[in-house]
């Protein structure tokens, strides 16, 4: 397992995933995204110019509504990381292959935190119980 960590966040993710970051130099933010083999992803996103990690998850919600008219979505509240994430679970169809989305967001000390987790349906048996263990391996400094 290799260990990503970075201003009081840190997750274990597989070996055989790749993991690609990025800064945004206007916000002080940055994401990281780590990506299967095939087609499964989680982007996780520290956000230090948001005002509150429901905002976030509402802004992620509006713009995959924008993309995918067909989009099916439920509000989820659940625990990550010993806070509480507020956000939604989403499927789509893109390319005639049902998309499964998962979007969490929750305060750190160092801002809100953007977590998307995305997999088709060729892939979700091997690659969703991935995702699920990254996200479980999830640690925030919350103060």
């Amino acid at each position: 397992m290799n260990t990503f960590e970075r201003d009081g966040i840190s997750f274990r993710y597989s070996e055989n995933w790749s993991l690609e970051t990025e800064d945004d130099a206007d916000t002080g933010g940055w994401a990281v995204t780590v990506t299967s083999p095939e087609t499964g992803f989680l982007m996780v996103s520290l956000r230090p110019d948001a005002t509150h990690p429901g905002d976030l998850s509402d802004q992620a919600l509006d713009t995959l509504k924008s993309e995918y008219k067909e989009l099916d979505a439920e509000n989820v509240t659940e625990t990550i990381a010993g806070q509480p994430a507020l956000g939604f679970d989403a499927s789509f169809l893109t390319l005639d292959t049902v998309i499964t989305c998962r979007v969490r967001a929750l305060d750190t000390f160092a801002g809100p935190l953007l977590l998307m987790a995305q997999v088709s349906e060729y892939d979700r048996e091997t690659n969703d119980p991935i995702l699920r263990t990254i996200i479980a391996s999830l640690n925030v400094d919350t103060d």
